[in-house]
């Protein structure tokens, strides 16, 4: 009996270590989802909610799992962190609820964290299942095997994201129709963009920024219907980037076809966005 009770105790301490280490991973997901959402992602329709329940089931679950012990606790949360993973990596590759995501330093260190967590969580679990349930004990060997294709499709979809985002190029600019408003578009037909930050000689859109709203690059010319001032600005590196009436033009990687604008008035990357209105 001594023998037995020594190895469910040790069990049970070995689940409860792997509980505590999962609730902490959980709350650094939580913590770079919370980030996330206060710093713009709040403002996207759907998106913004699904952050935020993200973010408040992370801590709740981080707080139940090392309290209880139990092992349903571990294994719901072993399935948010896989959930998470499967809805970041469904926006890269498909979007979501008309949000595309990009491939950002953020977003890749959640994924990896989404997938230790799940690895971790999963191991707590283990222990505590049914004998019906995983009548050969081959839990450990699945969890591992799902953690490497979870690792692999995470590569796989951050190296290729639906969406790779490149400059516009600046030809001719169009004048588009959204819900009664005439906006400035691309020759493709895209909307366009201005950005809060930036001023009439200067892009503050860089890195993470022009992932997500490429700059229309080059000198542009009007279409019909256009009169506004066009011009142009000079980035960081010696691109030019189009104008319209003082303001550097953007495209958005969340509009996919003409007749959108899915991006106005987000307040993301730093500031908000506008739709363009054509002058003229």
């Amino acid at each position: 009996m001594k023998i037995v009770g020594s190895h469910v105790g040790t069990s049970a301490n070995r689940r409860s270590w792997f509980g505590i280490a999962g609730a902490a991973l959980l709350i650094a997901s939580g913590a770079i989802h919370l980030d996330l959402y206060l710093t713009g992602y709040r403002t996207i329709p759907t998106i913004g909610w699904l952050f935020l329940l993200q973010v408040i089931a992370a801590f709740a679950l981080a707080v139940v799992i090392p309290l209880t012990g139990n092992w349903l606790a571990a294994a719901a949360g072993a399935g948010f962190a896989v959930s998470t993973l499967g809805g970041y990596l469904l926006s890269l590759r498909f979007g979501l609820f008309g949000f595309t995501e990009v491939r950002t330093t953020a977003g890749i260190v959640a994924g990896v964290i989404d997938v230790a967590a799940f690895a971790v969580l999963a191991i707590a679990a283990a222990p505590g299942l049914p004998r019906a349930l995983d009548p050969g004990r081959r839990m450990l060997p699945a969890v591992a095997a799902a953690s490497v294709i979870a690792l692999v499709l995470l590569g796989a979809d951050v190296a290729s994201p639906k969406t790779q985002p490149v400059p516009t190029g600046a030809d001719v600019l169009m004048a588009g129709h959204i819900g009664g408003q005439t906006v400035l578009t691309d020759s493709k037909g895209l909307t366009l963009y201005w950005f809060a930050p930036d001023s009439s000689t200067r892009s503050a859109c860089y890195g993470d920024c022009a992932a997500y709203w490429p700059p229309v690059i080059g000198d542009p010319s009007a279409g019909p219907g256009v009169t506004g001032r066009l011009g142009t600005i000079t980035r960081n590196g010696g691109s030019l980037q189009a104008t319209y009436d003082g303001h550097p033009l953007y495209t958005y990687v969340g509009d996919s076809a003409p007749g959108q604008d899915s991006g106005n008035n987000l307040n993301l990357n730093g500031g908000l966005w506008h739709i363009v209105p054509v002058s003229g």
